[in-house]
């Protein structure tokens, strides 16, 4: 298992577990934490959008992924560290990794 420790859009914070492989969306929508994935994670939705607060290690993201961040930011908060949850496949590398559900918009 892979634990994600999270920050939800309230402040709350929690530990979530995941299997190697599977895609952060996945694990944050299947917990109910207010990742919707509505694309179904074909990167063209924008409605996983975290922020990774120590992301060492993820794979850079891909075009659309960054597309999809640069058209976000005029109606959501985009970071140096945004990325849309679709796009992390989980590796055992990734256990604690640290993330912040961003606003919905």
């Amino acid at each position: 298992m892979i634990t994600i420790n999270v920050t939800t859009r309230d402040g709350e914070r929690q530990q979530i577990d995941g299997v190697e492989g599977s895609a952060l969306m996945e694990m944050l929508r299947d917990a109910g934490l207010g990742v919707d994935g509505t694309c179904g994670g074909m990167c063209s939705c924008g409605s996983c959008h975290v922020y990774i607060a120590n992301g060492a290690g993820l794979p850079a993201p891909i075009e659309d992924e960054q597309d999809m961040l640069e058209g976000m930011a005029e109606i959501v908060e985009v970071r140096p560290s945004s990325r849309l949850s679709c796009q992390i496949l989980l590796k055992p590398e990734f256990d604690g990794l640290e993330v912040e559900i961003a606003p919905q918009f």
